[in-house]
């Protein structure tokens, strides 16, 4: 018996080399499975194709033990034969218990992890120790891809208790191989450094270029081929070719030498333009939107704007995919190119449903009130990137991407799929700042703009300076009809302390109740309009008048029958606003334009009658196509006035706490808050002594001495102005030593400049003053008289909300400035 199962067992053996042993066919009246341990004996059967009862002879035997094995538990396999009783005995695969990376740095483990499970290799499945090897190789030969030539991969399998393993991958990474020179033979239009500008391989760096990377990476330098290829193309040199490229390493494998040799060629024109296909009915416009004509020299760029313009223009009408293909045809003889444009629109699609992706809190409605496709109308691209673009302006949506989704039998109809990313729609408002003239200040608030994911905007507000107390509740529902008609409505109450030592401003003391409900619609797409009205009552105390400004304001208002020194105001508003939007993004936009246009008017009646006009204007343009650097501009301008007569005969002038006021984060960073423009102060009337009687009498209308409001030595303090207009430039740049686009961070450097200024402001009644009076005094009516600051600015949208920290050094300032060095604002961005 044991002769007879030796021989069986040699058979199985030497089987997969040569089946040179055949065995004697026989009925197996048993099966027996011998060394399972994890594998259960009926899940093992199941890749048996024998049963009891069947013969046994080479060919059965053979697809046994090719079907054990393919069921991939088993690293060993044979069988023997007792009687008519067949015996396979098994050694199964260890199980993955645990998976170890050591000294990857250019490989993250999420994407080593990855490619693990690809292979099916992860923790709980059986190890194939043959596919140990093929990953091995496979990340060396990427580590070579990407410039690391001495990589070494080594995959170590620990064996553990109960037939487990644990692998660990050793990664000996290397230094990159950097380039050492690129040599470009055979151009003879255009010299080397033209053709290395447009590389994004470089290499012989100088020292002050140390953010640059001379890296040899196979993948970029391919893209370097393709760029130098469409320079040539698109300069109409069609034959132009890279016939060989060569790539040298050094023994030491780090420094690489790389030669291409191109075929330059002549340069061909444009001999004709051929419409084929189904123009669908539209044949003028599309062929407008050819930018070549017949006789231009050859462009391969405007050939591909071309077919990507058309395939655009057919998507707008529901064609959703479209082929445009261009076919040239070369004449080498006469150096042209006649081109052949095959358009195939396909069918039209219509959309049969639209979902939404990665919602969390806000409800779908929200977002499909947004939208611009709808459901059963044909697809359009553009239609798509309008509810795209209008979506992501929301301040609470961070990023929108949108995909079609074929239905299975149904050539005609699609599904659209919005994924979006939120950002948190509450934001803790709050700042804080110090400096020597107002110092400690302190916000709080909260403002929902996404309130219980219905899209509409709830904010309650309480700011505590160290002069200022306020309190402040509002409501806006940007959708109160379905078309788009928004309702907003505002309470406030504020109590302020001019007086105090921080306040940088005129004494007295100020409460306002205000109420303010507003209706805006959309005029299209982009802009929008608003009114408002709205009650403000305004008392004003403790009004202390020495300075020039104040006694102007006070005795136009004063009621002389009043036995307090008190002003109280009823004023009645009307606000207009515009504003449009072509922002990419609601919160940190690096494309497009915004502009708002704001006039209030007190109207006839008020107690202070007054206008006021707002401008703003501010635009992104992107520097690169990833838009990780950006230019941002914007300007500000401001009017206001009074209008009317008192019924005393007297002028209206504006009041005083609707005035222009600049300094700080939100309009010039560098500066103190509210410091920018005119300054108060008080002047001492001119007297002479009268030679008859030897007193001493006032000279009306003139003055002898003037004198800056100052509070505790300080700087002087500002009065503000009835005009504004401030600029910013500003420089987007992404995080340094990353190269990752962050949603959440943005770094940049401004140059802020601007002037507050006072049109009513005469100097002239103030030229009996002595010279240095009149120059300390200065025009306050003069625009020119402007201030400007440098510095580095972080916003950060952090979960409390948005948080700003400037840097800035005042560049032109007055004698009477005070500066501000550095700033920090919770729950304000630019």
């Amino acid at each position: 018996m044991s002769i007879r199962r030796s021989v069986i067992a040699l058979s199985l053996t030497l089987f997969f080399s040569s089946q040179a042993l055949a065995i004697d066919e026989f009925k197996i009246e048993d099966i027996q499975v011998n060394g399972l341990q994890r594998v259960a004996l009926g899940a093992t059967l199941t890749y048996i194709p024998l049963q009891v009862g069947d013969k046994l002879n080479d060919f059965r035997l053979t697809q046994t033990i090719k079907s054990l094995y393919s069921s991939g538990h088993f690293d060993n396999i044979e069988a023997y034969r007792e009687g008519k009783v067949l015996i396979i005995k098994v050694s199964e695969r260890p199980t993955i218990s645990e998976i170890e990376f050591d000294g990857n740095k250019d490989v993250k483990e999420e994407q080593l992890a990855s490619n693990l499970e690809d292979q099916n290799i992860k923790i709980g499945e059986p190890l194939d120790k043959t596919t140990l090897t093929q990953l091995e190789k496979g990340l060396e030969d990427f580590y070579q891809s990407i410039g690391k030539y001495n990589a070494n991969v080594t995959a170590k399998i620990s064996h553990l208790p109960r037939n487990r393993v644990k692998l660990t991958f050793e990664f000996s990474e290397g230094s990159a191989a950097s380039v050492k020179q690129i040599n470009i033979v055979g151009n003879e239009l255009f010299d080397d450094a033209k053709l290395l500008s447009l590389f994004e391989s470089k290499y012989d760096l100088p020292w002050w270029k140390f953010l640059s990377n001379d890296r040899y990476q196979k993948q970029t330098f391919s893209g370097d081929i393709e760029k130098l290829e469409s320079f040539y193309k698109d300069q109409g040199y069609v034959r132009f070719s890279v016939d060989s490229t060569q790539v040298s390493l050094t023994p030491d494998k780090e420094q690489v030498y790389v030669t291409l040799n191109v075929k330059e060629g002549e340069k061909y024109k444009l001999k004709d333009i051929n419409f084929i296909g189904d123009l669908v009915g539209r044949e003028r416009a599309i062929k407008a939107m050819v930018p070549l004509r017949a006789g231009d020299f050859y462009n391969a760029a405007a050939v591909t704007y071309t077919e990507e313009t058309i395939t655009n223009y057919l998507g707008a009408f529901g064609y959703a995919y479209p082929e445009v293909k261009t076919i040239p045809e070369i004449d080498d003889e006469t150096k042209e190119v006649s081109l052949t444009l095959n358009i195939t629109p396909g069918k039209r699609i219509n959309v049969r449903r639209i979902e939404f992706v990665g919602n969390s809190v806000t409800d779908d409605e929200v977002l499909r009130r947004e939208l611009r496709q709808f459901e059963g109308t044909a697809l359009s691209n553009r239609s798509l990137e309008a509810s795209k673009a209008r979506m992501a302006r929301l301040t609470y949506i961070e990023e929108v991407d949108f995909e079609t989704i074929k239905l299975p039998g149904e050539e005609d109809q699609v599904d659209v799929v919005f994924t979006v990313k939120e950002r948190p729609s509450g934001s803790f408002t709050a700042g804080i700042g110090y400096g020597d003239l107002t110092g400690l200040s302190l916000q709080l608030g909260v403002q929902q703009e996404n309130f219980l994911g219905t899209g509409n905007t709830l904010g309650v507000s309480i700011n505590t300076y160290s002069y200022q107390k306020q309190m402040s509740l509002s409501y806006t529902n940007p959708y109160f009809t379905i078309d788009g008609v928004s309702l907003g409505g505002s309470v406030s109450y504020s109590e302020i302390d001019y007086g105090s030592r921080y306040s940088n401003s005129e004494d007295y003391e100020l409460i306002r109740i205000s109420s303010r409900l507003t209706v805006g619609y959309p005029l299209d797409e982009t802009s929008r309009i608003s009114y408002g009205v709205g009650y403000l009552h305004n008392e004003m105390s403790n009004i202390s008048t020495p300075s020039e400004q104040m006694r102007n304001f006070y005795s136009i208002y004063n009621d002389a029958d009043s036995k307090t020194n008190q002003l109280v105001f009823d004023n009645y508003e009307l606000n207009l606003g515009w504003m449009y939007s072509t922002l990419n993004r609601g919160l940190f936009p690096s494309a497009g334009k915004s502009q708002n246009v704001n006039f209030k008017l007190a109207i006839p009646g008020s107690d202070a009658q007054f206008f006021k006009f707002t401008a703003e204007d501010r635009r992104y343009y992107p520097l690169t196509r990833n838009h990780r650097w950006v230019v941002m501009t914007r300007a500000q301008f401001g009017y206001a006035n009074g209008y009317g007569e008192t019924d005393l005969g007297d002028d209206h002038v504006l009041p005083v706490w609707e005035y222009f006021r600049a300094g700080g984060q939100s309009t010039m960073r560098g500066f103190e808050n509210n410091v920018v423009g005119p300054k108060l102060f008080y002047a001492t009337p001119a007297t002479q002594v009268n030679p008859i009687t030897g007193e001493t009498e006032v000279r009306p209308g003139e003055f002898g001495q003037i004198q800056k409001y100052t509070r505790n030595g300080n700087a002087a303090i500002s009065n503000g102005g009835n005009a504004q207009l401030l600029g910013t430039l500003e420089l987007i740049f992404p995080i340094p030593f990353t190269e990752e686009d962050s949603s959440s961070v943005r770094p940049s450097i401004f140059v802020d400049a601007g002037n507050v200024w006072d049109t009513e402001f005469d100097l002239s009644k103030y030229s009996g003053l002595a010279d240095e009076q009149f120059t300390q005094l200065g025009d306050y009516s003069d625009p020119s008289r402007f201030r400007a600051s440098a510095g580095m600015s972080v916003q950060w949208i952090s979960p409390m909300g948005p948080i700003v920290f400037s840097f800035a050094k005042p560049l032109k300032k007055f004698d009477d400035d005070d500066t501000k060095f550095f700033s920090f604002n919770i729950g304000q961005t630019f």
